[in-house]
């Protein structure tokens, strides 16, 4: 597949972005992207639970043209699914100085595909659902909110966020109840933010079926079979996308900046 390419003199000025689930899969490529179009002294806050995998990818980054030439990076090491998590990551980005920056961009990633072995008929363990719609839901908004607190509307600011939506977030999946109701729901979140907040860009991307560790499972555990066959399908068949595919269209459309604010653009729309 031919990705679009963006312009080498096209930038997203100085910037302070926070990046939720970027030890793995579409937020590491997002790290590794976004990291070409900053101007030196911009600040990549990282955030997962996986701390040795978010080393990596601090190391990868210092070690790159970009890092050599004052990238700063800092690592959390964070459960969204806690409150104690969401201010984990507060905490991280307000140590960086908003005052000289173009840029606040917030990529909301991170996000789990659920249990898809079974129908929703089973899901009768309240504990079980709030759990995922705590880390899901509950995490993203908590954040967002706590992060425009924390770095309020200034002249000169652009502030951008960015949730990482799905086709799940239109369309019911059977055996996915968990997995579409936390995408729509966060869906719905981010355009009533756009609503609210006119100065804020909001950004609903679709990265498309990407080869990641979520597809693995879902091509192994989803109950129903006729969602099960399509992904084993377009995995033999080589259909599913790469991360970087992906997100080089994010970029090429975060650069451009033409989106109505709240919108939900997929990679196929693009």
């Amino acid at each position: 597949m031919q990705v679009n390419c963006i312009a080498p003199d096209k930038d997203l000025g100085r910037a302070l972005c926070i990046i939720t689930g970027a030890s793995k899969g579409f937020g590491r490529t997002i790290a590794k992207e976004i990291s070409l179009l900053l101007k030196p002294r911009s600040v990549l806050v990282l955030a997962a639970r996986s701390c040795d995998k978010l080393r990596e990818l601090q190391a990868d980054l210092t070690s790159s043209d970009v890092g050599k030439a004052g990238l700063v990076t800092r690592c959390v090491v964070a459960d969204l699914a806690t409150q104690e998590g969401v201010e984990s990551v507060v905490r991280a980005a307000k140590e960086f100085s908003i005052e000289d920056m173009d840029h606040l961009i917030l990529f909301n990633n991170s996000g789990s595909l659920g249990d898809v072995s079974c129908y929703t008929q089973s899901f009768t363990n309240m504990a079980e659902v709030d759990s995922y719609l705590s880390f899901n839901v509950s995490s993203a908004l908590c954040l967002t909110a706590r992060l425009l607190q924390a770095f309020p509307r200034q002249h000169g600011l652009r502030r951008c966020v960015v949730n990482v939506s799905s086709l799940c977030a239109l369309q019911p999946f059977p055996s996915w109840v968990l997995y579409c109701t936390g995408k729509a729901a966060r869906e719905m979140m981010f355009r009533v933010l756009a609503e609210e907040e006119p100065d804020v860009r909001v950004l609903n991307y679709a990265p498309g079926p990407l080869d990641t560790d979520m597809q693995v499972v879902a091509r192994g555990s989803t109950a129903d079979p006729e969602i099960r066959m399509s992904f084993l399908s377009m995995h033999s068949q080589g259909q599913l996308l790469t991360c970087e595919e992906s997100c080089a269209k994010l970029m090429k459309v975060l650069l451009e900046d033409g989106y109505p604010s709240g919108a939900h653009l997929d990679f196929y729309d693009l």
